[in-house]
């Protein structure tokens, strides 16, 4: 098996309110949470881990959640500084946290930086007032703008989030808001568009018929949109709702799209963890296992406190379904999947007639002869294009 990139990834999952569209595992405590404890798990959690998979170079760590800036920078200070100790990390790592806009926040960006993070992400949504209350999130634009500024001064790289259709929301009223996102002039933007996700306040709206979003018409519209404006102000696409300049691209989230190995701490953390094998067999072969945890807090405390880990799930995958997966990460981006690197870790690979198929349909695009990726056409229903090629796996050639 190609050793992949590794990366961390460790989940805060309190909120100081819940967002009616989030299907996130996040969690709001009104008395608060004892910080100390989750520290000691998360600890705990990450030594475990390590015990379990052995040495590896860590290329990035995303704090994410939740609100992982609700964080003291001395707990974010203590869970790098874990890393470090346990794995060796990159000189050029990228570590990255999440934050919303809010001053509070914004105020504690550079105890974040002298912690180690050199990249943030801040959650801004919308550059509306109206339309920020309408999603749940309790800043205002000037914040957001304040917090940007902060983390521009701040850290070597930063991101912010947009929603796009949504309720009421016209392409021309997109485009403006779009374009004045872009002239703030970061390097890289995370563009989303807006879906009802199930077990959200946002269902139970939309399904009482007060909540109205743009339509599949509309929506394609202010997608196309979002393609033109983005490319023309040098931040082009580089996954389906991702857009950087070049070499700007968020390296932790590419490691999850070309279906590296991560390691999924902390409360509802997923991760694909390469597992030693070891029985001993002449044959024996390291095996990728799909891992989550716990995602009640509390209940993943007690749980680490137990076990030394918070894990629920631990399945060890087959090469299809590891080809499976690698289909539908990979086919995001617009470079595409690697079909020989896919040949050299599962073992399988997509029959030639069915790419075939699929290209001269114009969902599918070979760029050489290792190498396909989903046209705009192919993106848009991307589901079924990674079933069709599921279906069509066979031997490695």
């Amino acid at each position: 098996m190609i050793t992949p990139d590794f990366g961390v990834y460790i989940h805060w999952p309190f909120c100081a309110a819940k967002c009616p569209y989030c299907d996130f595992n996040s969690h709001v405590r009104h008395g608060g949470w004892d910080e100390a404890l989750f520290l000691s798990a998360y600890l705990t959690e990450l030594r475990e881990t390590r015990a379990r998979i052995g040495q590896r170079a860590v290329h990035s760590i995303f704090l994410g959640g939740g609100t992982p800036s609700l964080m003291q920078p001395t707990t974010v200070a203590a869970i790098l500084d874990e890393v470090a100790k346990l794995w060796s990390v990159a000189p050029d790592a990228e570590i990255t946290i999440e934050a919303n806009p809010g001053s509070v926040e914004a105020d504690r960006f550079a105890g974040y930086r002298a912690a180690g993070v050199n990249r943030v992400s801040i959650g801004v949504q919308a550059l509306d007032d109206k339309d920020l209350r309408a999603l749940g999130r309790i800043h205002s634009v000037a914040e957001a703008l304040r917090a940007i500024d902060i983390a521009r001064r701040t850290f070597d790289r930063i991101s912010f989030d947009l929603i796009y259709a949504r309720q009421g929301q016209t392409e021309s009223a997109w485009r403006s808001e779009l374009a004045r996102a872009l002239a703030i002039g970061v390097d890289h933007l995370s563009l989303y568009q807006l879906t009802i996700e199930p077990a959200t306040a946002y269902e139970q709206l939309f399904k009482a018929g007060k909540l109205k979003i743009p339509d599949d018409d509309q929506a394609q519209a202010l997608y196309a949109a979002t393609q033109e404006l983005t490319a023309a102000a040098g931040l082009p696409v580089y996954e389906i709702s991702n857009h950087a300049r070049p070499d700007q691209e968020s390296r932790h989230n590419l490691l999850y799209w070309r279906y590296g190995e991560y390691a999924g701490i902390g409360p509802g953390a997923h991760g694909r963890l390469i597992v030693p094998d070891t029985s001993g067999r002449a044959d024996a072969k390291d095996v990728r296992h799909a891992t989550s945890t716990e995602r009640n807090p509390e209940l993943w405390v007690k749980r680490v406190s137990e076990h030394g880990h918070g894990r629920i799930e631990d399945d060890a995958l087959t090469p299809a379904q590891c080809a499976d997966e690698a289909l539908l990460m990979g086919l995001r981006l617009t470079e595409g999947i690697d079909l020989h690197r896919l040949r050299t870790f599962a073992g399988t690979r997509p029959g030639d007639a069915v790419i075939q198929q699929l290209a001269a349909s114009g969902f599918l695009e070979r760029l050489s002869a290792d190498r396909i990726r989903a046209t705009p056409q192919g993106r848009m229903v991307l589901n079924e294009l990674v079933r069709q090629l599921s279906l069509s796996l066979g031997p490695a050639a």
